[in-house]
Formats: structure tokens, C-alpha cells, sequence
């Protein structure tokens, strides 16, 4: 199955956020460590947390795009039932 270019850009962005998630988690945790443990995992945990609810929203346009495409095969179909009945 072919992937159009929507799909494509949609996949990359998922994997390059995922590469974000753990690359800037893990420079968080190392940049307030100085400052406390306590600190410096809630910053981090709060950070997982802001950067995985993108991930999500990036997930849902790619649910919502086959939903669309799904929807289209399912009208096409009963417009055609629709014409056989209507003659």
C-alpha cells in the first residue's frame, strides 16, 4: 500500500518527535540536575508530558486522514447501491 505524501510528513513527524521526546528529556533532566533531583525530574516529567500530548495530536490527524478516506469508500459504495435501487 502506498503512502501519500500526507502520510509520509505525518510518519516523520512522529518519528522525529519521538527522537525529541527522549533527546530533550533527557537534556532537561541534565540541565536542572543542578538544581535538585526533585527538581529536575518534575521538570522532566512535566516536559515527557507537554511533548507526548503533540505526539498525540499528531497521531489523531493521521487517524482523522483514514477516517476521511474510509468515509469516502463507504459513501461512494451507496451512492452505487443507491442507483441500482432508484432505476
Amino acid at each position: 500500500m502506498q503512502k501519500d505524501l500526507y502520510e509520509r510528513v505525518i510518519s516523520f513527524l512522529l518519528g522525529a518527535s519521538w527522537a525529541f521526546v527522549i533527546f530533550g528529556a533527557l537534556l532537561t533532566f541534565k540541565t536542572f540536575i543542578n538544581l535538585g533531583l526533585g527538581l529536575a525530574l518534575s521538570l522532566t516529567i512535566f516536559f515527557i508530558f507537554i511533548a507526548l500530548f503533540f505526539i498525540l495530536a499528531l497521531d489523531a490527524f493521521l487517524v482523522n486522514k483514514k477516517r476521511l478516506q474510509e468515509s469516502k469508500k463507504q459513501t461512494e459504495l451507496l451512492e452505487k447501491i443507491y442507483s441500482k435501487h432508484t432505476k
